[in-house]
């Protein structure tokens, strides 16, 4: 039972640590992205749709043909 206790202690003592090391490192700037921003405008991620492009050709007399 003495085991389980101090493999917690250790635990969150560990936890901690890596906290603190994830608060420090957000703070000091270590994830800014200074270099996304400025090449946003080239990425072409949304497809432009035509809304008058008619995906089924009609027939002449106004039917679709299936």
């Amino acid at each position: 039972m003495a085991v389980i206790i101090l493999l917690i202690g250790f635990s969150l003592v560990f936890a901690v640590g890596f906290l603190i090391s994830f608060i420090i490192s957000v703070r000091s700037g270590q994830y800014d992205d200074t270099y996304t921003p400025s090449v946003r405008i080239l990425l072409d991620d949304n497809k432009i749709i035509n809304k008058n492009a008619n995906p089924k050709p009609n027939h002449p007399n106004g039917n679709a043909k299936v």
